[in-house]
């Protein structure tokens, strides 16, 4: 049996629903793009994918993480 107070929340926090949506819109963006063949716009959907880690990164060192100062978890 778990126990749910032990269960690190793996990714239940803002910083990962950042890193997650802002990959899912870049992604989208581009896959778009491609099938237009709009080479500018699918590189902009590159950038906005590779910033969802970035964004991640920073916001969990800002406190946003799982288990960080400003994180509040949510009852299930």
């Amino acid at each position: 049996m778990s126990n749910h107070l032990a269960d690190p929340g793996h990714g239940h926090s803002p910083a990962a629903w950042a890193n997650v949506l802002l990959m899912i819109v870049g992604i989208s963006i581009a896959t778009v793009a491609l099938f237009l063949e709009a080479w500018p716009v699918l590189i902009v959907g590159a950038v906005v994918f590779l910033l969802g880690p970035i964004v991640g990164f920073i916001m969990k060192k800002a406190g946003f993480g799982v288990n960080g100062p400003k994180y509040q978890p949510k009852a299930h």
